[in-house]
């Protein structure tokens, strides 16, 4: 039996919104669907209600990994101007989806720069302490060029103002769904003022500063992979052609998260760089940051950057 014409009509894509990542990375409001077939939602603090978003960014980390289950994943981290976006490519994606995930595997580690725009379907996960995360699921993705990529900041921006003008318009209406019919204000942004309370506009317009920035002069800085920053020699301990062993890279893996930690940590895939230029394996040195992180040696304060645990 086939899908019914109403079904039809609530299964139909939702529109794809341009964010920027820190305005969806700061969002704590879903709203589900309360049928089989409804949409669900996540509303940002400016209001937006998002089922499907428009991203992209400088492809900073994609990595295969295994889950509870023994399925494989990918993993992975886009970064416009203000912030990064979170993604997984996964056995639900189509195999189209999961072919440009490996290819980009290894370009990535080939160190080839990759700007990416993607199509994806919004999807957030509540903590126990109740603490709520979002991330992306890529329906399309593509490799783009600078211009192009410039251009998405450019309309990014001018949506995300548009945004912060309703925002700032509300503050004067009060707040029923009555007063915002009147004035032309999408309900979304009442639920919103109600969950978030107050909202600190200066963020948003400091990350539109930024952005808008390197839209209009500094797009070839901000679309190129930092160089790889190496440790000074003299620490015998990290010095290369340790091999494997474990003892060795461990302290190799702490002077340079010690050396290199500009105070949000720093990425896996800066201290695996260094530690294959130092003559490590590089899967050793990747069990052995699993390890560190499972003795409390260290933490990962968000996905892909490691930081030394307080007590180090």
């Amino acid at each position: 039996m086939g899908v019914g014409l109403m079904e039809r009509a609530r299964i139909a894509r939702q529109p794809a919104h341009l964010l920027l990542a820190s305005e969806f990375g700061s969002a704590t409001l879903h709203e589900k669907g309360s049928g089989e077939y409804d949409p669900s939602f996540i509303i940002t603090k400016l209001g937006a209600k998002v089922n499907r978003i428009v991203a992209a960014g400088l492809l900073e980390r994609l990595e295969l990994r295994e889950t509870s289950n023994g399925s494989s994943l990918y993993q992975g981290q886009l970064r416009d101007p203000t912030g990064l976006h979170y993604f997984s490519v996964g056995e639900y994606n189509s195999e189209m989806m999961q072919e440009l995930a490996h290819q980009w595997t290894e370009r990535l580690d080939d160190g080839e720069p990759l700007l990416v725009m993607m199509t994806s379907k919004t999807r957030w996960y509540q903590t126990d302490e109740g603490a709520v995360y979002t991330s992306l699921r890529p329906e399309e993705a593509c490799v783009v060029t600078r211009e192009v990529y410039a251009n998405w900041l450019l309309d990014a921006c001018e949506a995300t103002m548009a945004r912060m003008n309703q925002f700032t318009a509300s503050l004067e209406v009060e707040p029923t769904l009555d007063a915002y019919g009147r004035v032309g204000l999408p309900t979304s942004l009442l639920a919103a003022r109600n969950h978030y309370g107050e909202v600190d506009l200066e963020p948003f317009k400091l990350n539109l500063m930024q952005a808008l920035d390197i839209a209009e002069g500094r797009i070839e800085a901000a679309t190129t992979p930092p160089p790889m920053m190496s440790l000074p020699d003299g620490d015998e301990a990290a010095a290369g052609g340790a091999g494997e062993g474990g003892q060795n890279v461990e302290a190799f893996l702490l002077q340079a998260i010690g050396h290199l930690d500009q105070g949000e940590g720093v990425t896996f895939d800066t201290l695996l760089k260094n530690a294959v230029a130092r003559g490590f394996v590089r899967e050793v040195a990747e069990a052995k940051l699993d390890d560190m992180l499972d003795a409390g040696t260290l933490s990962e304060p968000r996905f892909g950057w490691f930081r030394l645990t307080a007590s180090e």
